[in-house]
């Protein structure tokens, strides 16, 4: 079953957005590269999944189908909840961390707000070879970490970036262009870090 909610957004705050929607308006969380794409006063389309705890209800928005089910996925991991999940759903792009996920790669985990070793561990180890693969789209299933990833990164964080910054453009680089060298990523993410 898919859920959707269509409405014109109102107010947008760093985490949530409030869209009226048949004359009520609705507190959504979403990822933050969803909440950069709405815009107050236009019309949205945000895909959703309402999380009921003991004293309150939540709901939770992403622009496509892809983020909305590896949400799902991971709430299904002891120890992540909605929180978590929206700070690795920001961190990556979503085929990234399909990926990260399948893979079990801790360090593209790790590279999120509020997931530490033994919590990136944690998700690894539940869901490393579970990840659908219409989540995946393309069904690869190879390494993200490798060793010319990591000597990039090292020669990156070297020069001065962020580790955690580092990782993922150096991990969607190397997506991007499976056959280039250490030399070649180097300055692909160079271009897309300055």
């Amino acid at each position: 079953m898919i859920r959707y909610l269509k409405g014109r957004v109102l107010l947008r705050s760093p985490a949530s957005v409030v869209v009226l929607v048949g004359g009520v308006g609705l507190e959504v969380y979403c990822p933050s590269p969803a909440l950069a794409s709405l815009v107050p006063g236009q019309e949205a389309t945000l895909f959703t999944k309402l999380v009921v705890r003991e004293d309150d209800l939540s709901l939770y928005g992403f622009s496509d189908e892809r983020s909305l089910g590896l949400f799902d996925l991971l709430l299904g991991v002891s120890g992540v909840g909605p929180k978590v999940a929206l700070n690795l759903l920001s961190s990556q792009t979503p085929g990234l961390l399909a990926r990260a996920l399948a893979d079990g790669d801790i360090r593209l985990l790790t590279a999120a707000q509020g997931v530490g070793k033994k919590l990136a561990e944690r998700i690894s180890l539940e869901l490393r070879g579970k990840v659908p693969d219409y989540l995946l789209m393309d069904g690869a299933r190879t390494p993200l970490s490798t060793p010319r990833t990591e000597e990039a990164e090292l020669a990156l964080v070297a020069l001065g970036f962020r580790e955690t910054q580092v990782r993922t453009v150096v991990a969607e680089i190397a997506q991007k262009n499976p056959e280039a060298g250490t030399q070649e990523l180097i300055k692909l993410a160079l271009k897309a870090l300055r």
